[in-house]
């Protein structure tokens, strides 16, 4: 066991991989992850590559966070992907100028409407009880 581990840190210590902190560095990592992409797995480059994927999506996360969409633009979402109409919306909303007045937003959904949606059409509930901007 002790073995294993000292390889692991011997192996670490020559990668020579470093935080991605700036635009710089995250464009370099990009061009290096790409230039590793045939790398075989368990190999030094697919080790490297694996270390340099973790550090990316990190980075991504960190800097590029993606805020749910608000409860209209979800359920407009839901409803191209599925091809739904307003038709379809009735049971979850209500009659269809009701459904027609949450969607032009001239009426907020209430508690009772966001959870009809996301136990029928698994909208998520951060999306339907999010306020829009």
């Amino acid at each position: 066991m002790i073995e294993s581990t000292h390889r692991l840190f011997e192996t670490s210590a020559e990668m020579d991989i470093r935080p991605i902190r700036t635009k710089r560095d995250y464009e370099a990592a990009l061009r290096e992850i790409e230039s590793l992409m045939t790398a075989r797995r368990g190999s030094p480059e697919g080790d490297r590559l694996d270390v340099l994927a973790t550090l990316l999506e990190a980075y991504e996360a960190k800097r590029f966070r993606l805020d749910p969409p608000d409860a209209v633009e979800a359920i407009k979402l839901v409803m191209e992907q599925r091809n739904l109409t307003v038709k379809d919306l009735v049971p979850y909303i209500g009659r269809p100028n009701r459904v027609y007045e949450v969607l032009n937003r001239t009426r907020p959904l209430t508690m009772g409407m966001a959870w009809k949606l996301h136990r029928g059409l698994g909208i998520p509930a951060e999306s339907l009880i999010k306020q829009a901007a």
